[in-house]
Formats: C-alpha cells, structure tokens, sequence
C-alpha cells in the first residue's frame, strides 16, 4: 500500500480516527509521517495515552509512587506492560481507569452487545412486560374493554416476535 501523501512510498504508518463512529484512516511512509509531526521512533501504547502520552509521573519528589497493595504493582510497571496484576489493582489504579474505561464502554459499566434479534426480541419481552402490568391493573379495576384491547396488543407483539426468531432461525425464507 502506498503513502496517502506522496503516493512514492511504501505505507508503514498507519493512522485510525473513530469520531462519533466516524472511522477515518490515513497511511503514511516514515518520512511524511515524520514531517507531519508524528514521532515513530517511539510508539503509544494505549496506557501511554491513558496516562497522558508518555508524560514524566506527576508525582512529588519524595512522595512514593502509587502501588497496587495486593501484588505491588506500580503505576509505572502498569505503563510497561498494559497489563494490571490482580483484581486490587483495579482499586488502586480507578482514578486513572475510569476515564478510560468510560470512554470505551460509553458509560461507567460495560454493557456487552447482542445481535439486533436479541436486541427486538429483549425489548418485545420488557414490552409484553409492561403491557401485561397494565392488563392486570386493568383486569384489577375492572376496565374490560381495556383489558381485551391490552390482551389484544399483547398477543400481536408476542406473535411478531415468534415469527421473527422463526425467520432468523430459518435463514429469512432464502
């Protein structure tokens, strides 16, 4: 593949930028890379950019370095390796990792993902859930004919999404 910028060169830099999903690539040769300002002697590992890109500790003179107290791992072996050593050091090191961790899981937890199947077919089942509390309290105040209408409703959700996980289960009819 070749440089982006000087179409001469073989590519050897290669640069990703997600922006709001947005995924922008650009692939340079050593020497464009350099001249825009791209230091590639020395690469950024991701807890280098987590902990401010290879900025000097930002700890007084005198003043011991943070440390894991169950495995006694350091802020600067953390640095090293992109690893942490046990359970404790996400304790000791949160004030750092949640920054990060946030980031990348667009909230404090990580939430997972599921296909967009799984996705309909939670929300049809928290739907019908919902729908059926206001069956009951509907049934329970004795609004029949808001009862039928619910139970109505109830059933056409039910039966789209069976006949959704049917279609996925079958290959959508190919």
């Amino acid at each position: 593949m070749l440089c982006e910028l000087c179409d001469d060169n073989e590519a050897a830099v290669h640069l990703t930028q997600v922006v709001e999903g947005d995924v922008k690539k650009l692939n340079l040769c050593h020497q464009c890379a350099a001249q825009s300002g791209f230091n590639i002697d020395s690469a950024l590992s991701l807890t280098d950019v987590l902990f401010g890109m290879g900025a000097p500790e930002a700890t007084d003179a005198g003043t011991p370095e943070k440390t894991c107290r169950s495995c006694h791992m350091r802020r600067a072996d953390f640095r090293k390796t992109s690893r942490l050593g046990c359970p404790a050091c996400y304790e000791t090191f949160a004030e750092e990792l949640n920054p990060l961790l946030t980031g990348m899981h667009h909230g404090p937890s990580h939430t997972g993902k599921i296909s967009q199947g799984a996705a309909q077919a939670l929300a049809d089942s928290q739907s019908v859930a919902e729908l059926q509390k206001q069956l009951e309290d509907a049934v329970r105040n004795e609004h029949y004919e808001e009862a039928a209408r619910l139970r109505d409703v109830i059933r056409k959700v039910r039966g789209a999404s069976k006949s959704a996980r049917h279609s996925a289960n079958t290959g959508g009819g190919r």
